[in-house]
């Protein structure tokens, strides 16, 4: 379980100070949860997110423990490192919406035939309860041929689950190599 320290003063210097010390700050929020502001050691929270199997994992700030969705992450602009991250509390039976990431699976035919297989959508928006949504989308990509692509309306959710993004929005597709 990955452990944090709770935040006293929340501003851009002790913000500043913790980065300079290792860590990463972080807001944890839900409706009916009050907002906690954290921090966790950089590269244990960066293992914790690359070990996790399904789309929530544990997380203990002071005495409190919450299972949480990674549900939006800040980028330092040059050197890449993850600076702050908003994490949602998963309470169950609560509909709300998540990130579901995609992966595809197989060779596509039309990467034979000169083409290039490209994902649009790395993460889809979903609308649910967290005990309905998927882990992550596999898509089978083995028939896609030159310009074929897998849109929103094609996907299967699963029962208790919504798309949230428009139906005609391609997620993967090949196209044409120059």
């Amino acid at each position: 379980m990955l452990e944090g320290i709770i935040r006293e003063s929340i501003g851009s210097g002790s913000a500043k100070k913790l980065r300079r010390d290792g860590y990463l700050t972080a807001n944890i929020y839900a409706n009916g949860v009050e907002n906690v502001q954290a921090a966790f050691k950089r590269g244990d929270f960066v293992k914790a997110v690359r070990r996790k199997e399904s789309l929530t994992f544990p997380v203990k700030v002071g005495d409190t423990e919450f299972n949480v969705v990674i549900q939006e992450y800040q980028l330092h602009p040059v050197n890449g490192d993850v600076l702050h991250v908003d994490l949602r509390v998963a309470v169950p039976g609560q509909v709300t919406n998540y990130l579901v990431p995609v992966e595809t699976t197989g060779l596509a035919k039309g990467i034979k035939n000169k083409g290039v297989l490209m994902l649009q959508k790395k993460r889809l928006k979903v609308r649910g309860a967290i005990e309905n949504i998927p882990n992550k989308f596999v898509l089978d990509v083995t028939d896609l041929d030159r310009d074929d692509s897998i849109l929103i309306r094609d996907m299967e959710t699963p029962a208790g689950c919504r798309l949230m993004d428009r139906p005609d929005v391609a997620v993967v597709g090949v196209i044409k190599a120059k």
